[in-house]
C-alpha cells in the first residue's frame, strides 16, 4: 500500500496539473491544410495560448462549428487564421487585394504582393452578404462588437470571414503562438507591421 501511495499520488498530482494547464494556460494544436500557407504548414504544431490579447494581426485559433456553416463542418473542428480586423473596426477589402483598416492601407507584409491579390474575392457574395459582409472596392464593412475578421495568409484557398462572416469572440480559443527556432516566429508571436 505504501509502496502504491509513492507513485499513485505523483502521477495524480502530475495528471492534475497537466490538465489545469492544458485548460487555462495552453494546448498544442495541429494546424490542418494550407489556409496559413507560407508562414504555417500542415500537419505543423503550434501553441494555443488561452487568454492571450488579441490584436490586428495575431494569429487566432477559434471553435468553426457554428461559425462556417457547411454541413459537413465537424464539431470538434478549430480553425487557424489571421485577425485582420476588431470590434468596431471598419475594413474595405478591394478587388485587387489592397486592404484599409478604419481609413489606413495595411501592408500585408507577412505575405507577399501576390498572395494578397490571389483568391481575393472570389467569393459568393451572397452568403455572406446577409451577414453584414460586402467586400469588394467601394464597400466597407463595420466589424460588429465581441467579433472579428479573419483571413488566412494563404488567400487562394483559405475559408476565412470572406466566405462565413465574423467569428465571435466567445468561438476563440487562443492566440497561435509557435516555437522560437521556427523561421516564421516574428510572423505568427508577435507580428508588427511596423517592422
Amino acid at each position: 500500500m505504501k509502496i502504491l501511495k509513492g507513485w499513485v499520488l505523483p502521477i495524480a498530482i502530475g495528471l492534475l496539473v497537466g490538465l489545469l494547464i492544458k485548460t487555462f494556460v495552453f494546448t498544442v494544436v495541429r494546424v490542418d491544410g494550407i489556409s496559413m500557407f507560407p508562414n504555417l504548414q500542415n500537419k505543423e504544431l503550434v501553441m494555443e495560448i488561452h487568454h492571450a490579447k488579441i490584436k490586428r494581426d495575431s494569429v487566432i485559433v477559434f471553435d468553426a462549428y457554428g461559425v462556417d456553416k457547411r454541413p459537413d463542418v465537424a464539431k470538434n473542428a478549430r480553425y487557424v487564421k489571421r485577425v485582420i480586423a476588431l470590434p468596431g473596426d471598419k475594413v474595405e477589402y478591394k478587388n485587387d487585394g489592397t486592404l484599409y483598416v478604419n481609413g489606413k492601407k495595411e501592408s500585408q507584409s507577412y505575405i507577399s504582393k501576390k498572395q494578397q491579390k490571389q483568391g481575393t474575392l472570389n467569393i459568393q457574395e451572397a452568403a455572406v452578404e446577409e451577414q453584414g459582409v460586402a467586400l469588394g472596392t467601394g464597400k466597407i464593412i463595420t466589424v460588429p462588437k465581441n467579433s472579428y475578421f479573419v483571413l488566412g495568409d494563404n488567400r487562394a484557398v483559405s475559408n476565412d470571414s470572406r466566405y462565413y462572416g465574423f467569428v465571435p469572440k466567445d468561438k476563440v480559443n487562443g492566440v497561435a503562438k509557435v516555437p522560437f527556432w521556427n523561421d516564421k516566429k516574428d510572423l505568427i508571436n508577435s507580428y508588427d507591421k511596423n517592422d
